[in-house]
């Protein structure tokens, strides 16, 4: 007779893994509050409660509590209830989510645009779906491309190429080295969120023209927040006409959730037609459909939100230079401020929620490579001075008592 596997024990060892890796992920519970962000309410273990400010989350420019997004979102709920009650193609497409693809087409000035319940999803469904539209493709992926993007190249079946980061020389040799009469495709993002670098857009579209490929960019972290009606880096330096398929999202900049895919009716259509990740899932609430719409149509005529946003970002990554602290500064608005290790950045992340009211995750390996371990801080237009100075005396006072335990350690 076998002997039964202990699946329990099997789960215990892999989680005393991450236990001592010092990467095992804690869940904060916090509650936002409606006209307050960027401060909320943290419920510690023991069940009281902290008043703390959150200097991690994805809602850049606030638009999460904006009347003009939270008016639409219970006008819909009003109008049509909770739910979708289906998948777009059974019952669950509305008003709101055709109202919401138009408004994403224009925003990016492309033929159409198609939902999907997150960017995650978009990414993973579109790119696992293309060789299926085009026997034989390959797929030239950038090395620090989101997960998303890996497990859609990964998961579709056919060749893929990964070319070192930003490195259009490499991705030059990739395509040379294949068959000139091979579809192919080039995928790569336009900011790259834990570095908070750019990618290079002209030069990749020149490669692109130059070998017969298309272009797909994931603008997930720019959307809202480049170009002068919020379309992203590519907006912003004049590119969109020269990418085939845009991804964005509807749950950072915008405030809600969702995302999208925006290229040629011909390229929606048909991932509409071909992708399991769209065919078989329930789409998005009509409320969140129509706050997200709302927000899209708000922030085409509001540049001085991204300019507030651009101006946080800058004064926070100066002070913290000013500190003597490893800040990553690409010019985007992603401030990130590295560690190196998994242990030191919990460790610093706990104080400054616990001692300071600072909430600011730890970003670790699989996100980041081992050893690059960081804190990564999101300025928005709602932190105001006395948030930036409470960082920033939280971040000087943790820091010299961090390095000073790291140098005791070492000696």
């Amino acid at each position: 007779m076998e002997t039964p596997v202990d699946f329990d024990s099997k789960l215990d060892e892999a989680l005393a893994r991450l236990h001592d890796e010092g990467r095992y992920r804690t869940f904060i519970d916090i509650e936002r509050r409606n006209g307050q962000f960027p401060h909320a309410v943290w419920t510690r273990p023991d069940g009281s409660r902290q008043d703390i400010t959150v200097w991690c989350g994805n809602d850049y420019l606030g638009m999460g509590q904006h009347p003009a997004v939270l008016d639409a979102m219970q006008e819909a709920i009003a109008a049509t209830g909770a739910g979708s009650g289906g998948t777009r193609n059974i019952s669950g497409t509305t008003v709101y989510h055709k109202r919401l693809e138009a408004e994403l087409a224009d925003l990016h000035g492309k033929q159409a645009a198609l939902l999907f319940t997150s960017a995650y999803i978009a990414n993973d469904a579109t790119l696992s779906t293309l060789p299926k539209l085009f026997p034989g493709l390959i797929i030239y992926s950038d090395a620090l491309n989101h997960a998303s993007m890996i497990e859609g190249v990964r998961r579709n079946g056919g060749a893929k190429r990964v070319f070192r980061h930003n490195d259009v020389a490499h991705l030059r040799a990739l395509l040379e080295a294949d068959d000139p009469d091979a579809p192919k495709l080039i995928a790569f993002e336009s900011i790259y969120s834990m570095d908070g670098d750019f990618g290079p857009i002209k030069e990749i579209c020149d490669l692109a023209d130059e070998f017969g490929a298309l272009t797909y960019i994931d603008e997930v972290h720019a959307v809202g927040m480049y170009g002068p009606r919020g379309g992203g880096v590519a907006e912003r330096d004049r590119l969109m006409h020269r990418l085939d398929i845009i991804n964005g999202t509807l749950a950072k900049a915008y405030g809600v959730m969702g995302g999208y895919i925006a290229a040629s009716a011909k390229m929606c259509d048909a991932i509409r037609s071909y992708a399991p990740g769209f065919i078989f899932t329930t789409s998005l609430a009509p409320a969140v459909a129509a706050g997200a719409a709302a927000s899209v149509a708000f922030l085409k005529t509001a540049p001085e939100l991204r300019e507030q946003h651009q101006t946080q970002a800058r004064i926070l990554k100066l002070r913290l230079k000013g500190l003597g602290l490893p800040i990553i500064d690409h010019g985007s608005h992603i401030v990130p401020v590295m560690v190196g290790n998994p242990v030191h950045t919990k460790i610093l992340s706990d104080k400054l929620l616990t001692e300071h009211g600072i909430y600011a995750q730890p970003i670790n390996f699989p996100t980041v490579p081992r050893g690059t371990e960081r804190l990564r801080f999101t300025p928005s237009p709602v932190h105001g001075p006395k948030e930036l100075d409470a960082l920033v005396k939280a971040m000087d006072a943790l820091w010299s008592h961090c390095a000073l335990n790291r140098a005791e350690a070492a000696g």
